[in-house]
């Protein structure tokens, strides 16, 4: 391929002595890039069933019309930590990944700045993949961690962004991956050995002041160390008090997204003349808090989990959802919207499907831990669901609408 750049590389880091460090070779990347890609594989698969959890063929679950999403599978109402699992895996690994990805662009920056920036048509489809790659897997994590951590210093919406860049991202790994195979072979083949056409290594390198074994525990320990700190939000026990990047609070057993005064309910909306409005039947039907309480209840532990990637079990009480359907005239609903007394929330909040709807652990919680709810925790009633992200347990309810 001609080109009209000077063959002569500027100063700086384009020229190969630039790099000295002697840990830098094909084999050390690809021993990074293999245990990064088992993590990243983790993290977009239970990333999209994440996505998938929201159900966004529903009512208006998701931000991305149904008409444009890729990822519509059925979610199912069971095992009851299913959404906790995947979730807290995904938040966990992502976060614990990143020492071996900071690794993974140290050990081949020098390639970022090879000189010419193209030099043929299959180098500059190496170097557009690497492009994507590098640029979507630093957004991808950027973001990631900072949604995580509740910290949103930009102005697009982190769900469609998010969610379209994983798209690119996967996208860009599989090709990155197909068009590095021959040289992942022949790392491990030669393995620590010598390769005369290794462009990684350093032409005059400096003396070692850390082993490529050094280097490897450096990087375990720093995700060991993310892992302490972070994975007890889900762990739960006594392992909560070390997640110290919980982002509602180290030790927190039951945390609360958003508290009733950010969401602007206050006790009067939810006082003695609060009714729960029941619609999709021949008639509405209207129950106060006692009538519902008269009605048949039933108990179980359930987890609430967060996007963020904490997990909480509480014990809650209260009426099935599929009762309450019976109740309204619509005993075989496929899909329930719950209304919020929230001033944006009428029948906004969520639409569950029939998995859910129908599961017996489903429930219009009135109670938990044995005492009413909290104001905070939706009082004077709240949806709880097993295997559901947390945002769709909606709370303050003010309508249940079956159709």
């Amino acid at each position: 391929m001609r080109t009209l750049l000077p063959t002569e590389p500027p100063p700086g880091p384009s020229r190969p002595d630039f790099w000295r460090s002697p840990l830098r070779g094909a084999w050390l990347t690809t021993v990074f890039g293999s245990f990064l890609l088992v993590a990243v594989t983790i993290v977009a698969v239970t990333g999209f069933l994440s996505h998938a959890a929201y159900q966004p063929s529903l009512g208006a679950n998701a931000i991305i019309p149904a008409d444009k999403d890729i990822v519509l599978l059925s979610w199912p109402a069971s095992p009851t930590y299913l959404y906790a699992i995947t979730q807290g895996l995904h938040v966990t690994v992502g976060i614990v990944a990143v020492p071996l990805l900071l690794a993974k662009l140290w050990s081949v920056i020098p390639r970022l700045y090879a000189w010419p920036p193209v030099a043929s048509p299959a180098d500059a489809l190496g170097r557009l993949t690497t492009l994507l790659l590098v640029g979507s897997a630093i957004f991808q994590f950027a973001t990631g961690i900072c949604n995580a951590q509740l910290y949103y210093p930009w102005k697009f919406n982190f769900v469609t962004a998010h969610y379209y860049g994983a798209w690119i991202f996967v996208a860009a790994l599989v090709l990155h991956v197909a068009v590095k195979l021959p040289t992942i072979r022949r790392a491990y083949a030669t393995r620590r050995e010598l390769d005369l056409d290794d462009e990684l290594r350093a032409p005059a390198p400096d003396e070692p002041t850390i082993s490529r074994r050094g280097l490897f525990g450096l990087v375990a320990g720093a995700s060991a160390a993310l892992f302490v700190v972070t994975a007890g939000q889900v762990i739960g026990g006594p392992t909560r008090k070390l997640a110290l990047l919980a982002p509602r609070g180290r030790g927190e057993t039951f945390p609360v997204n958003k508290t009733a005064a950010v969401a602007k309910v206050t006790p009067e909306m939810v006082g003695p003349d609060w009714r729960l409005e029941l619609y999709g039947g021949a008639r509405r039907v209207s129950l106060s808090r006692d009538e519902l309480l008269a009605m048949e209840q039933h108990t179980y532990a359930l987890p609430i989990a967060c996007v963020e990637g904490w997990t909480t079990t509480q014990t809650w009480t209260g009426v099935r959802l599929k009762d309450l359907a019976r109740l309204a005239g619509v005993p075989d609903a496929d899909t329930v919207q719950t209304g919020s007394l929230q001033p944006r929330g009428a029948f906004r909040q969520a639409t569950l499907g029939r998995a859910q709807l129908h599961d017996d652990q489903a429930l219009l919680a009135l109670k938990v831990n044995g005492e009413d709810l909290p104001l905070d925790h939706g009082y004077p009633a709240r949806v709880i669901c097993p295997a559901l992200p947390g945002v769709h347990c909606t709370k303050w309810v003010g309508g249940l609408r079956f159709a």
